[in-house]
């Protein structure tokens, strides 16, 4: 594929995720997110010139309806369903519309109301695509890797934790580390649904729900909202961006190989090779040499649906070596002060996961952590010029069934803070301060081209 122009994340905005209460319907929850980023960027949804909507559980059409509270422009508007991988899907299409010279901005939207409890099918009356991962992996079960239990997307990750156990060593306590880290992360996000900071000891006697792992070690079921725009250097430049513009430098998406099914590997069921093809890509894409530049990287955002993914996706980044997992954990070299500050936000397991909108919720928080202005959520040292680690940030993205994105993203060379920002035009710093939004907030920003009958069925 042809190299492409420069592409920059100039706005975002993201909900609070929270207990699926049905509480707030998803064009709701859309128009506050978009609204929050169409603010941060200072620019009217006229500047918008194509429209990409995640969502798994909605109707057709679903992207139309929150995007129209904005304005009826005839722009395209697509609606993208990818599993767990959504909303980074969403925003892989708005990055390619704009690097590729379709259009000069572009907003991806990613929303989810979910039901309470464990994932499940809409359409009983049919059989499930991921089906054949699940069958795969409980004959990896019966080839030695030893009897599990619990509902299907736990037992399948849970699966992959016991494999890695079995070739490198480790056990339930380094996943016990991993939840309560990220536990300790979200209580410095004021948009985390859990914020209770849960010690190893704590997360060890939650409730069990496989052999591996304990309720705290899996993310929640969610309801939430995050919205990124993007847009070329042009547009950076003609609308005074360069304090806030956070450059994509490479991006790519993958899907799984034979190995998922034909390698009797519990860790390639949920995704490692594939993982593992993306940020290959990106960091080729990127100007590295194979293997190389992951010590350029100061903070992820990494999806860690259980604690067991993000303990097999270490390696599978290229973080360290295929048997240096458990060695990252003991030495802290995925928190602050170690080598990596992974999921600052708190991650899947303590923010939520509203499938829809975790992975734009990902990047938003990537992109705040490069402009420096995550707050108690900053990953320290980044724009330290004397020491290249922290040059990037790093978002990976899975849903299974599957595909993979992975984005590696950076402060621009012309990056120059100071003047008014997203947070003047928010009037507070929405990178770590959660606060809802107002008609008057929606009239600043909505398109000439509205429908007052739309908007006056909005409830904010």
């Amino acid at each position: 594929m042809a190299k492409g122009r420069r592409t920059f994340i100039i706005g975002g905005g993201c909900t609070a995720f929270i207990k699926p209460r049905g509480l707030r319907s998803t064009e709701d929850m859309g128009l506050e997110a978009a609204t929050k980023a169409l603010l941060d960027a200072g620019i009217t949804y006229d500047a918008i010139e194509i429209a990409f909507v995640g969502y798994c559980y909605g109707d057709s059409a679903c992207g139309q309806r929150a995007l129209y509270n904005l304005g009826l422009t005839h722009i395209p508007v697509t609606n993208v369903n990818n599993n767990c991988s959504t909303g980074s899907t969403a925003l892989f299409l708005a990055n390619n519309a704009v690097k590729y010279s379709q259009v000069e901005c572009a907003i991806a939207l990613g929303f989810e109301k979910m039901k309470p409890g464990y994932l499940g099918t809409n359409f009983p009356d049919r059989t499930p695509p991921t089906l054949p991962l699940h069958q795969r992996s409980h004959e990896i079960e019966q080839q030695g890797l030893g009897e599990n239990h619990g509902p299907g997307a736990p037992r399948l990750f849970g699966n992959s934790a016991q494999e890695y156990f079995q070739k490198y060593g480790g056990n339930i306590e380094h996943l016990a580390q991993i939840a309560s880290k990220n536990h300790k992360h979200s209580v410095n996000n004021p948009y985390s649904q859990f914020r209770n900071g849960w010690s190893v000891e704590q997360v060890l006697n939650a409730p069990k729900i496989t052999n591996e792992l304990t309720k705290f070690m899996c993310s929640p079921t969610s309801d939430g909202a995050a919205c990124c725009i993007v847009a070329s250097e042009d547009f950076v430049h003609a609308h005074g961006l360069e304090n806030q513009a956070i450059e994509i430098v490479a991006q790519a998406m993958a899907t799984d190989g034979p190995e998922a099914f034909e390698s009797s590997s519990a860790m390639e069921v949920v995704g490692y090779k594939m993982t593992k093809v993306a940020a290959d890509n990106v960091f080729k894409e990127a100007g590295f040499a194979e293997g190389k530049g992951r010590d350029e990287v100061g903070v992820l955002e990494l999806h860690d649906c259980f604690a067991a993914n993000e303990l097999i996706m270490y390696p599978a980044l290229g973080l360290c070596a295929a048997d240096e997992a458990i060695k990252m954990v003991e030495r802290g070299d995925n928190t602050y002060g170690g080598k990596y500050v992974i999921n600052p936000s708190g991650g899947l397991e303590a923010k939520g996961h509203p499938l829809g909108a975790t992975g734009l919720g990902m990047h938003f928080y990537i992109a705040m952590q490069l402009r420096d202005w995550a707050g108690p959520m900053q990953a320290p040292g980044l724009f330290d010029v004397a020491d290249a680690r922290g040059k990037y940030g790093l978002v990976h993205n899975v849903g299974l069934g599957g595909a993979v994105v992975v984005s590696l993203m950076r402060r621009p060379e012309f990056f120059k803070p100071g003047g008014a920002d997203g947070r003047t035009r928010l009037g507070y710093n929405h990178a770590h301060e959660c606060r809802p939004v107002t008609m008057a907030d929606v009239d600043k920003v909505k398109s000439k081209k509205n429908s007052p009958f739309l908007l006056q069925q909005a409830k904010l």
